[in-house]
């Protein structure tokens, strides 16, 4: 797929491994800023269309309905780490729509949160499905399916209305056709869908700058945008990337990862960027842990939205061998 270097692992003085894959970032005005590899490929957004996902649930008319303030509305929109305030705002959730626990179709998995994960291991605690990163987006969607009186028990079925309303969303958004999003089934359950890379960084343009769309469409998107803004800690973590960079650039960036290396961002309309960017990167190894955050802030620094001197601890990322001494590191290939 034409993908292009983006990051070298280099030990010692050898490039030991390459990352490539795929970058499209185009402003307001759909003019293509930066380019690399193919921005026409085609890939899932996974988490990083719970925007998206949520936007129905506020529209509806549900989120106002169960009293989902901006926290409730934040979570909906993350990959939370499981963090006890996560967990907490989760099953606050849950309470204020009036279901249970066992109403999540989410699955379980240990907190993202590496301290959490220790310390639920070392006291023998077992993760539900309030720890799932994604309980947030599902919460949300059991609102919508009770305040539209649909089926809860199949709320996750990719012919469910919920999930009807969000396919419609997410083609709106990208500006392509409701046919043309592929839907597949994501790591918690819900469906996702795959559109072609230009489109996901457009539907994040949109959603930063959403006056095509009617007033309470318009009006959702604002209330997620700022609900991101004002609890960055709740869209990832304390240690995930999503949180550091929003908390780097406060009010400047909005930022969402999804799995298999897939980030999105929308740089908000600023003196250098009038109509805002919205940014799209695909790893194409769908490596999430060493190549995407050392690209994501390279491009960042590239844009002017984060200093050369920010968030050292990402770009460049040092490899430590067992003992934890520094053997090499992790470099982004320079963005032109």
């Amino acid at each position: 797929m034409n993908a292009e270097p983006l990051a070298n692992v280099i030990r010692g003085d050898i490039v030991e491994s390459i990352h490539t894959g795929h970058l499209s970032v185009i402003d307001g005005a759909g003019k293509q800023i930066v380019s690399l590899g193919d921005p026409s490929m085609v890939t899932y957004y996974r988490s990083a269309c719970k925007a998206f996902q949520a936007i129905p649930c506020i529209t509806s008319g549900a989120a106002d309905a169960f009293g989902f303030g901006e926290e409730e509305i934040a979570l909906a929109a993350a990959s939370h780490s499981g963090e006890p305030r996560h967990v907490e705002i989760a099953a606050r959730m849950l309470e204020k729509i009036g279901i249970s626990m066992s109403a999540l179709k989410c699955g379980t998995h240990l907190p993202f949160s590496s301290a959490e994960s220790k310390r639920m291991q070392r006291s023998g605690d077992r993760a539900t499905e309030l720890h799932n990163n994604c309980s947030g987006k599902h919460a949300a969607m059991l609102a919508l399916a009770k305040h539209i009186g649909a089926d809860l028990d199949t709320y996750d079925g990719p012919n469910h209305r919920v999930q009807k309303r969000i396919v419609r969303c997410i083609a709106d958004f990208a500006e392509i056709d409701e046919a043309e999003v592929h839907v597949g089934i994501d790591g918690c359950g819900a469906p996702n869908f795959a559109v072609p890379l230009n489109a996901m960084a457009k539907s994040f343009i949109n959603l930063i700058t959403p006056s095509k769309f009617p007033e309470p469409i318009q009006k959702a998107a604002a209330r997620i945008i700022e609900a991101m803004i004002k609890h960055p800690e709740l869209i990832g973590g304390t240690e995930r990337l999503d949180t550091l960079i929003m908390q780097a650039a406060p009010g400047r960036v909005i930022s969402k990862v999804g799995a298999d290396g897939v980030w999105l961002a929308a740089v908000l309309p600023n003196d250098r960027w009038p109509t805002g960017l919205g940014i799209a990167l695909k790893v194409a190894d769908g490596d999430d842990h060493r190549a995407r955050p050392v690209v994501a802030v390279e491009i960042l620094r590239h844009l002017g939205i984060l200093p050369d001197d920010a968030l050292p601890q990402l770009s460049p990322m040092q490899i430590k061998n067992r003992r934890g001494d520094a053997v090499g590191s992790v470099v982004s290939v320079k963005i032109a």
